[in-house]
């Protein structure tokens, strides 16, 4: 059997291209070289040599025109590949395994924008893979619950598998290290670190909780990593795009977002993996996956409520013995998290697809 993965692209960034790259890693180790679709490819990640690469190239064409020409190229590409099973990690309509990391439906019905046409493409696109499918692996209860609700699909042929983390990169380090990193950041040692990683403030919550900060007496700082804000000031700092995003959750005292559509959140198992409590919205997907030591949670879009949580977190960690990163690790995270436990249940999934053929 021949599996074939479809990506936006293969390199470092965030959501599902994060998730392809773990994928290619996982399936590498257990002896699987995949045929990788994509735009694409950055030749200087390692993992660009463990795939078949197939490019697609749409950078002749508009925007909002690419993924419809991506998904018709594929078919034909994948053909030519003779895959036997495809994973598609973007829209695609000839995938037998759908990833669900996130509904265009749940995301404008979240954030309230209104529905345009090229909205009306890209969920016709996702309804035609969703319907052609033979499995859809939701990343979180909250992408089962819309798959359930806006897509109608049906219940057996969803399967929820959380996203892996890489536990080999993200885990504590010991006070040492952990006061050499804050000096690095340029956090003062009585400042209690608020950690906000974002490439898209508004839809991360920045201005909210720039609300439920006004005016406290706290001694906290928002630190941003990511784009930078539209300005700062001494509680709000911009430290720049943090490659090593573990080291940011080692240097902080919490992660913080207040996202308005966030259908698994994967920051939050990545900082308390590196031992650093979340102080999270309940509506993102990944809070069901955390331990109720490991989390502070607060009503989505509710400043009050936000303000108080800050600082029932921030009291705590003032307090005289607050807990040690490796404790906080310890048992936070809810499901086996390794990438090598993730590929063995898509390889499960692909052996059932294949066999059921």
């Amino acid at each position: 059997m021949k599996i074939g993965l479809s990506s936006n692209a293969l390199k470092h960034s965030g959501g599902l291209e994060r998730y392809a790259m773990d994928l290619v890693r996982g399936f590498a180790a257990k002896g699987v070289q995949l045929a990788f679709f994509a735009r694409r490819f950055d030749l200087s990640v390692p993992e660009s040599r463990m795939v078949e690469a197939h490019r697609i190239n749409v950078s002749f064409l508009p925007g909002k025109l690419r993924d419809a020409w991506f998904n018709w190229r594929l078919r034909a590409a994948r053909r030519a590949a003779k895959v036997d099973v495809l994973i598609g990690c973007n829209r695609v309509d000839s995938s037998e395994i759908a990833i669900c990391g996130g509904t265009h439906l749940g995301f404008l019905r979240a954030t309230g924008r209104p529905q345009k046409r090229s909205d009306d493409w890209q969920i016709a696109l996702e309804r035609r893979q969703y319907a052609r499918s033979r499995v859809i692996v939701a990343h979180s209860q909250l992408m089962h619950d819309e798959l359930r609700e806006l897509y109608g699909v049906a219940q057996t042929k969803i399967r929820v598998l959380y996203p892996p983390v890489d536990g080999a990169r993200f885990t504590p380090v010991d006070a040492g290290k952990r006061a050499e990193l804050r000096r690095k950041f340029g956090f003062a040692d009585h400042e209690v670190v608020l950690l906000f990683p974002s490439s898209s403030h508004e839809r991360k919550g920045l201005p909210l909780i720039e609300a439920a900060l006004r005016g406290t007496n706290l001694p906290v700082v928002l630190a941003v990593a990511g784009r930078p804000p539209a300005y700062t000031s001494e509680r709000l700092r911009y430290i720049g795009y943090v490659k090593d995003i573990e080291d940011g959750y080692r240097a902080a005292d919490f992660t913080l977002l207040a996202s308005k559509y966030e259908p698994f959140g994967l920051v939050g198992v990545e900082s308390v993996m590196c031992g650093t409590p979340v102080i999270f919205p309940s509506s993102i997907g990944c809070c069901d996956a955390i331990a109720p030591h490991a989390k502070f949670v607060f009503a989505p879009d509710d400043e009050a409520d936000l303000r108080a949580t800050i600082e029932r977190a921030v009291q705590e960690r003032l307090a005289a013995a607050p807990r040690e990163p490796m404790d906080v690790a310890r048992g936070a995270v809810l499901y086996d998290a390794s990438v090598a436990g993730h590929v063995d249940a898509l390889l499960a999934l692909t052996a059932s697809v294949d066999g059921g053929a």
